[in-house]
């Protein structure tokens, strides 16, 4: 890299395509380095996030991230709105992209919930409107987020945020990329339809969302597992953790985390349900989710390769079917104790040696007799008894008695 020798910044002042002062680092992160910088040219402050690629990437694989990181963070510039921290440009330097944006004096809500811990539900809901603004006005755009996660919403003093890092998610493999058969992504926050490896949609942000939310009420992930491929598994399969501090919050939470996108809570019913949160309203309660699909219910970013989502699918099958299994067995347990054909020893009537377990079943047996001949035979007596009534009676009308 070039050295600057200004000298009211020291030789030691690093530019960045001949323009960007490099200050200091703001953050770091699986793909990358934040750093706050001076743009020597408009005078004024951005960010700096120098892209760096994993170093078990193939020469092809990066190609394909640089040519997707230019490609995306410009279409990402596009976006003007206040809940969003603006992509001004992406330079390279020593091959590899840099890309330039909107300096935000804020902390990252990861940074904030592993200092104080988890916020109030009113807080929360504050957060979530104002990053459910800029991914509306990304969807109108065209563009899908997919890495929505705390380490990428920016909180000011005021509590307001704003969402950063848009359409850099799947070139940087911050979330969900997919290159040469591996996915690349932080999966406490991923939707379950980007593992089953669908096309990303609005939906998976709103699902995203959801699980950010869920981090920052309850101080931690809906779906943590330690494992990747645990915690995968548990976000296609499982319900999220139980909610001991969201309160209001519930029911927004359960809406956008639901597994199928079709029924997942939409953009205006999650900001009527967040805004009455924020008002001090309880929230109504979502319709009943249907039931979880088989695909599977921190974010730190993991690589998977194809062979560990081969892995993932065959864990999947294992779980289906073993489920099944005993629900089988389970029914037919219930069917056998309900026709009394269980085999269960019982106690015999009298204590008598000769008792034997097949006692229960010949007792249920006559049991069953007795109720089906007792009525019978008495409806039988009570036939007979009207027609030697109606008999007596016309032969005293005839005269014959």
């Amino acid at each position: 890299m070039p050295a600057d020798t200004d000298p009211d910044t020291g030789p030691r002042t690093r530019l960045i395509a001949g323009r960007y002062a490099l200050c200091e680092v703001l953050g770091r992160g699986g793909m990358g380095t934040v750093w706050r910088a001076t743009d020597r040219v408009l005078e004024r402050e951005v960010a700096l996030k120098e892209v760096t690629f994993s170093v078990d990437l193939t020469a092809e694989e990066r190609a394909i991230l640089r040519e997707r990181t230019l490609r995306e963070a410009r279409a990402a510039a596009r976006l003007d709105h206040p809940c969003v921290a603006t992509v001004y440009d992406v330079v390279e330097e020593d091959g590899r992209p840099w890309l330039v944006m909107e300096h935000v004096s804020a902390r990252s809500l990861q940074e904030i919930l592993e200092e104080q811990g988890p916020l109030p539900p009113r807080a929360v809901a504050r957060i979530g409107l104002d990053v459910l603004s800029a991914l509306e006005a990304a969807h109108g755009a065209g563009i899908v987020h997919r890495d929505v996660k705390p380490a990428n919403v920016l909180v000011g003093p005021d509590g307001h945020a704003c969402l950063t890092d848009f359409g850099i998610a799947t070139t940087t493999g911050d979330s969900s990329l997919t290159t040469g058969g591996a996915l690349i992504g932080s999966p406490s926050y991923m939707a379950p339809e980007r593992v089953s490896g669908e096309e990303p949609r609005p939906p998976v942000d709103l699902w995203s969302l959801g699980a950010t939310l869920y981090a920052g009420v309850e101080g931690r992930p809906p779906f943590g597992r330690g494992e990747p491929m645990a915690t995968m598994l548990s976000v296609v399969s499982e319900h999220p953790a139980p909610m001991l501090r969201a309160g209001p919050l519930e029911p927004v939470l359960q809406g956008l985390l639901t597994k199928d996108p079709a029924s997942r809570t939409d953009e205006a019913r999650a900001r009527q349900q967040l805004s009455a949160v924020l008002a001090g309203a309880p929230a109504d309660p979502p319709p009943a989710p249907p039931a979880a699909p088989a695909p599977l219910p921190g974010g730190s970013v993991e690589r998977l390769d194809a062979d560990d989502l081969r892995k993932l699918a065959s864990a999947s099958k294992a779980l289906l079917t073993s489920v099944a299994r005993d629900a089988r067995d389970q029914a037919r347990h219930l069917n056998d104790k309900r026709r009394g054909r269980t085999g269960a020893p019982t106690r015999p009537r009298t204590a008598t040696p000769t008792a034997t377990p097949t006692a229960r079943p010949r007792r249920g047996f006559r049991f069953k007799r007795r109720w089906v001949v007792v009525p019978l035979v008495v409806t039988l007596v009570v036939v007979v008894l009207v027609l030697v009534g109606l008999g007596l009676l016309v032969a005293g009308q005839l005269g014959l008695l």
